[in-house]
């Protein structure tokens, strides 16, 4: 029996303390202080994202609400797909052994309230192993530490994920240049075979992917 392998299991704390960070935002009356910190905390990075406290709001109920929607239906979908939502635009990566799964992430994705855009990179038939996914988790990793460094560019605004060392990025560069330096961070990591952006330049309308 061919054995799948399934994401690394911080996806799943991830996944949580956004829907916590969700049901602390819309929960009335008496909230844990520790909710109320970590949504504080969360709040105070979502002001400082270019695309405001409000609108960070938004995209992290919507994306909550997609991953509902895919627990809701299917366990495994959730499992095995992740979501990163900017400004109301969806992006699905992830790998799943049927072809129906894919059309039932994005199906589910778009009956979320909010959602403009539902960006579909789901691969079919995952054909990796332990060994990619622990080096996926690591490119990830790795290029957000080497954004936070420098020094040019926003780390903040970006949402980094990888599969099958495929880096898919997603989020608002504040030109041209820093969306080059960040393409560049990607190139020059180990085991990256392929850059697909999903970044929007600010103060530019209608950014297209590009795969590098």
């Amino acid at each position: 029996m061919t054995h799948t392998p399934q994401r690394p299991p911080i996806r799943f704390l991830y996944l949580a303390a956004i829907c916590t960070l969700s049901a602390s935002i819309l929960a009335s009356g008496c909230t844990p202080i520790g909710a109320v910190a970590g949504a504080g905390a969360a709040a105070g990075t979502m002001s400082a994202q270019e695309r405001g406290f409000k609108t960070g709001v938004k995209d992290t109920l919507i994306l909550a609400k997609v991953n509902q929607n895919w627990i809701e239906h299917d366990f495994n979908i959730f499992a095995k797909i992740s979501a990163n939502v900017v400004e109301g635009r969806v992006l699905l990566t992830g790998m799943v052994p049927k072809s129906d799964d894919r059309i039932e992430a994005v199906r589910l994705a778009w009956q979320v309230d909010g959602v403009n855009e539902v960006l579909n990179e789901i691969e079919v038939a995952d054909q990796s192993d332990l060994l990619d996914v622990t080096r996926d988790a690591w490119v990830s990793a790795q290029l957000r530490i080497k954004l936070t460094v420098d020094g040019e560019i926003k780390a903040i605004n970006y949402a980094i994920d990888t599969v099958n060392g495929t880096v898919y990025l997603m989020g608002i560069a504040q030109d041209s240049t820093e969306l080059g330096r960040v393409r560049a961070h990607a190139r020059n990591l180990k085991y990256v075979r392929r850059i697909v952006s999903y970044v929007r330049v600010k103060d530019q309308v209608g950014t297209k992917a590009g795969a590098t």
